[in-house]
């Protein structure tokens, strides 16, 4: 079951007839244009994603757009549209960066209240003419303590604010056309958007276990930048980054079930289908029992984005375990199953298992969250009943 709060209306949890049709329509637009080998393709280009499936997506479908409101260009939808789009993308391990640009950095600067900010930037990402991302957003309890990530540091110049410092293993960082940073400055943390030059600002690509996901160092070097809104807190970006990535890994976590009950179905050993042996089908009974679980997890935090929940820090912190160890999970059975074929760079299961991997780390491990999961409901410190 959902877990429910008296200020979710349970029709939230609930797929739309919309979101049914927006859910089709991107399933088949993916399988048509973003396949396994599509993929590989994209991998080898340098934008690291098919550029043109990007306006596709924009201008087709208006995805980028979604949860955009509409005096700022967007179609005025909630995150719950956003997070269909999320989910069928990550059930094809698509590379474009829509976690970065539509929710880090469009939530960003959304939460920041800087009207002037979001009039001159989210319109360009609704359009799909801008991509984006965030710079120096630390995970907490260190993300709203003013130390602004590793050492990036703002300071006025002589035409206005300047950027010093880097910030490592930035979403899309190396080619992203906005970068949002949260500096340090005299007076705390704030945000800043800067729109990167190459003499001012350096990126370098990193090499990273999931090459569908790049990042890169940024290194900013008096980097003209634009303060954005008054304050340096970004739990309720990153919280919703968490909710996210948990749709994705639900999208994930259900290719790779659905590719391993069809592979099963298929390979035969002794005569009949491995799928039919009893050991196999507790396997993946596991997986379905887990998925179902983390599908669970992640509506309700996205719905708890798409109304700003109170609770949405407990529902984003257990979607994020529930969802990323479900992924892990579901990979591992996709690997296994297989046989020999799954262990081969020929095959995409690999793929899934390195999106996997390195999901569990993206915002917060699953114990890391488990504990500020511990803290926000009251449960530190408490003594066990049979340690009394």
């Amino acid at each position: 079951m959902h877990p429910r709060h008296p200020e979710i209306d349970p029709q939230l949890l609930s797929e739309t007839e919309e979101q049914r049709e927006l859910r089709t329509v991107l399933r088949d637009f993916f399988t048509e244009a973003s396949g396994p080998e599509d993929v590989r393709k994209q991998l080898a280009t340098p934008r690291g994603y098919d550029e043109a499936l990007w306006a596709r997506l924009a201008g087709e479908i208006g995805v980028h757009g979604l949860a955009i409101p509409e005096e700022y260009g967007g179609s005025g939808f909630t995150f719950a549209e956003l997070a269909v789009v999320l989910e069928e993308s990550g059930r094809a391990l698509s590379c474009a960066p829509l976690l970065p640009t539509l929710v880090l950095a469009a939530h960003a600067l959304l939460h920041s209240g800087d009207r002037r900010a979001c009039e001159r930037y989210l319109p360009r990402i609704a359009d799909g003419t801008l991509t984006a991302t965030v710079a120096g957003f630390q995970d907490e309890p260190d993300a709203d303590a003013g130390l602004g990530g590793p050492g990036v540091r703002a300071e006025h110049g002589a035409t206005g604010w300047l950027l010093r410092g880097a910030t490592d293993f930035v979403l899309d960082g190396a080619g992203a056309d906005l970068i949002v940073v949260r500096a340090r400055t005299a007076d705390g943390a704030r945000l800043f958007a800067c729109e990167p030059a190459g003499d001012t600002c350096l990126r370098t690509p990193r090499r990273v276990l999931d090459e569908t996901r790049r990042q890169a160092l940024v290194e900013f070097r008096g980097a003209p930048a634009v303060p954005v809104g008054g304050s340096g807190q970004v739990t309720a970006t990153l919280d919703a980054g968490r909710a996210a990535l948990a749709a994705e890994q639900v999208g994930g976590s259900g290719h790779a079930l659905d590719a391993t009950v069809e592979f099963v179905a298929q390979r035969h050993q002794f005569g009949r289908p491995i799928g039919s042996f009893q050991a196999v089908k507790h396997r993946l009974a596991d997986v379905l029992v887990a998925l179902e679980a983390a599908r669970s997890a992640s509506a309700y935090a996205s719905a708890c984005v798409a109304i700003a929940s109170p609770q949405l820090p407990v529902a984003a912190s257990a979607a994020a375990a529930v969802c990323s160890e479900t992924f892990r999970l579901a990979t591992a059975e996709y690997v296994q199953l297989h046989g020999g074929i799954g262990f081969t760079w020929e095959h995409p299961a690999h793929l899934y298992v390195r999106r996997a991997r390195s999901g569990e780390a993206l915002f917060g491990t699953a114990d890391r969250h488990r504990a500020r999961l511990a803290e926000l409901v009251g449960l530190v410190g408490l003594v066990p009943p049979s340690a009394a």
